[in-house]
């Protein structure tokens, strides 16, 4: 694709989400461009049973469903999805949960975030990608 090409299908892209409220963060430029997933849409999202999971994540899981009590103070708070990794939500959708991470000397990198309809995902990264889990498996 030719440098100009490139530009304008890059200004006419800018232009179409600035018409229809496509869910981009206000931060996002026309180069690193990335349409995110609608509320509700986890479609683009790897799909992994509970069980694949460590062991901790089970844990972790079946203290979300029973409300606790949680290990760290900051589990249960508000997620609020920076990264823009997943779906563009309201700002109280997402909760997030550690996941223990054995001999490490703080909460690691491990983590479980639920939406308010029901989802869990998975991150072994600290919010750098994300799974879908299913807890029935």
């Amino acid at each position: 694709m030719t440098n100009i090409t490139s530009r304008a299908l890059k200004v006419l892209v800018a232009l179409l989400i600035g018409l229809v409220g496509v869910g981009v963060p206000a931060s996002a430029s026309a180069d690193s461009l990335a349409i995110q997933a609608a509320c509700g849409n986890t479609s683009g999202f790897q799909k992994v049973n509970l069980s694949a999971l460590p062991s901790q994540a089970t844990d972790t899981v079946r203290l979300i469903q029973q409300g606790g009590p949680f290990p760290y103070r900051q589990d249960g708070q508000v997620f609020q999805n920076r990264e823009h990794v997943l779906p563009l939500c309201s700002a109280s959708y997402y909760h997030e949960y550690t996941v223990k991470t054995p001999g490490s000397s703080d909460r690691g990198a491990r983590r479980i975030i639920t939406g308010s309809a029901g989802e869990y995902f998975y991150t072994s990264d600290h919010y750098a990608s994300f799974r879908l889990v299913n807890i029935r498996a």
